[in-house]
């Protein structure tokens, strides 16, 4: 999984991997936790190039994740610039990517629309 927000939204994404770490556990599962998300791109991370990236980019494995509390985890939050928020979430045997974004307050699934696209 892999949450891009703008530099205002940083503390929520803090806030969501403290909430990955003690839920979102497997659904109907006694157990607690599924990971947690890091920033890739704080000053010490460097990509490829000279340059810093100049966006927000956090990434975590998550493990046996329970994807419909997650996603309802990332809508609930109070996003300063919601716009912003894009979540890219690879489930247990997907090949892709699902990109997922705020548009009026909505989380919605915008790529890819049907399964093997």
């Amino acid at each position: 999984m892999m949450l891009s927000v703008s530099f205002e939204d940083e503390p929520l994404v803090v806030e969501f991997s403290d909430w990955l770490r003690s839920h979102g556990g497997p659904h109907g599962s006694t157990l607690r936790g599924c990971g947690y998300l890091r920033d890739l791109t704080s000053s010490e991370v460097r990509w490829g190039g000279r340059k810093m990236p100049e966006c927000t980019v956090w990434a975590g494995a998550l493990n046996h994740a329970d994807i419909p509390a997650l996603l309802t985890k990332v809508a609930e939050f109070a996003w300063l610039e919601p716009d912003t928020v894009q979540l890219f979430l690879m489930d247990q045997g997907d090949i892709c990517f699902q990109v997922w974004m705020i548009r009026d307050g909505v989380l919605a699934q915008y790529a890819p629309m049907e399964p093997r696209e």
